[in-house]
């Protein structure tokens, strides 16, 4: 049996919690046995996106030690695996970086990609729209961008589309950026106020319940707004629909 971590990011761990732990029971209820190192911390993502790469080292390689002994490390967080996968290589490429690097994954892509899951005892009578992020959908390879001509693919649907009762509804602007992007959400805060105030009304005109996403950052921006303006659209992560009534 695969021994599994699991990796709670930052944001997740202080504002979303129930985020994380319908990730380890879903986990657990497909049968891995899953550990989470309570000596965890950021990945390092907020300081790389900054700039201050010299700062991550540090960082870096504690996130490295803390998850080198396990066969896959598994994370509600698509902008974070990214950022490990991605932008890990500017430190020492010994085997413990190498395995760590290639072997964490975004939830999703580790239930249909490595545990090739067809189908789960899932029920979620609400109507739904996918927020597609972009670390997840572009650097990831989650799913098929607008921009490329080929198959169409992606994993968040390919799962949701096994619960029952759920019905999945879709804004013509499939992949729009909802305008977080990490920092830029603060140098940048009238644009991405905008530009998420867009894509909430790309949901909320579908009679969206709920916009989902296998990034709780972007839904993390995208609730604020939708609060703000006493919207009756929700987010959730794919996590907590995925996690309803799953048995083993």
């Amino acid at each position: 049996m695969a021994r599994v971590a699991l990796f709670v990011p930052c944001y997740i761990d202080q504002v979303y919690p129930q985020v994380a732990i319908a990730t380890i029971e879903l986990l657990q209820k497909l049968g891995l046995d899953v550990v989470y190192p309570t000596n965890q911390t950021c990945c390092g993502q907020p300081i790389g996106n900054a700039g201050y790469e010299c700062e991550l080292n540090d960082v870096a390689h504690r996130f490295i030690d803390q998850f080198e002994e396990f066969d896959a490390v598994i994370s509600p967080s698509g902008s974070c695996v990214h950022f490990v996968k991605a932008q890990y290589s500017f430190i020492n490429q010994s085997d413990s970086v190498k395995h760590v690097r290639n072997h964490i994954y975004e939830l999703c892509d580790y239930l249909t990609n490595i545990l090739n899951i067809k189908n789960f005892n899932t029920r979620f009578p609400h109507r739904v729209g996918i927020h597609y992020s972009c670390h997840s959908l572009r650097g990831l390879d989650s799913g098929k961008p607008s921009e490329i001509i080929g198959e169409d693919y992606s994993n968040i649907q390919s799962l949701l589309e096994t619960v029952q009762d759920l019905t999945l509804v879709h804004p013509e602007r499939k992949d729009e950026c909802c305008g977080f992007g990490g920092t830029f959400s603060v140098d940048e805060s009238a644009v991405s106020v905008k530009m998420g105030q867009d894509r909430c009304g790309d949901f909320e005109n579908l009679d969206a319940e709920y916009i989902t996403s296998t990034d709780m950052s972007c839904l993390m921006h995208l609730d604020g707004i939708l609060k703000q303006a006493n919207s009756k659209t929700q987010v959730i992560h794919v996590a907590e629909i995925l996690n309803q009534t799953v048995t083993s």
